[in-house]
């Protein structure tokens, strides 16, 4: 779209909105050989009281800003035995303890990566779906400092944005057994 130029009407309530703004604080210089396009400076007349009907009048309004309420997980990074905000202390104190039993498991160890991963999205998809509060998924400790892959990847794996929604803790069965997590997955709503 080739650009045009403002009208007289369109510059002044341009330079009326533009007058505020201050430039965002950047870490970047601007480049020597380029130099930025610059908004052309009008000056602003006094509207004259009578306004001609050829004239439209220009109303513009913005709606105000309204804050999300309730808590934004889609991006919150997942890590093991962590409370997360919004659990209440009934079920984090069940979840952490032991006292809340798994209704389902699956056992990923001895899978592929890209396997362990549509087994674990399936059975997560299905087990919130079927309304299931927690439900425990045996990744296998691993060898090596680290332990295995399926270990190392499933927090990255529950912090997906198809996943991470339905999921409100995640905890280790044991303070011993870092090869098997407890998911309580958020209550769907009827």
């Amino acid at each position: 779209m080739a650009r045009r130029e403002l009208g007289q009407d369109e510059a002044a309530l341009w330079s009326a909105f533009a007058r505020d703004i201050q430039p965002l604080k950047s870490k970047r210089r601007p480049s020597r050989g380029r130099s930025a396009d610059k908004v052309p400076v009008v000056p602003t007349q006094p509207v004259p009281e009578s306004v001609s009907p050829a004239t439209p009048n220009i109303v513009v309004r913005i709606a105000p800003v309204r804050r999300r309420t309730g808590i934004a997980v889609s991006g919150a990074q997942i890590e093991i035995g962590t409370r997360l905000p919004g659990l209440d202390d009934t079920s984090w104190k069940a979840l952490s303890s032991g006292k809340m039993r798994p209704q389902r498991k699956i056992d990923l160890h001895g899978h592929f990566t890209q396997d362990a991963f549509e087994r674990l999205h399936d059975f997560l998809l299905r087990s919130s779906a079927q309304g299931l509060r927690c439900v425990e998924v045996v990744t296998g400790v691993g060898s090596g400092r680290d332990g295995g892959v399926i270990r190392r990847e499933l927090p990255h794996w529950l912090a997906r944005g198809d996943l991470r929604p339905m999921i409100l803790a995640v905890v280790h069965t044991h303070a011993r057994n870092h090869g098997a997590v407890r998911i309580l997955l958020r209550a769907r709503r009827k």
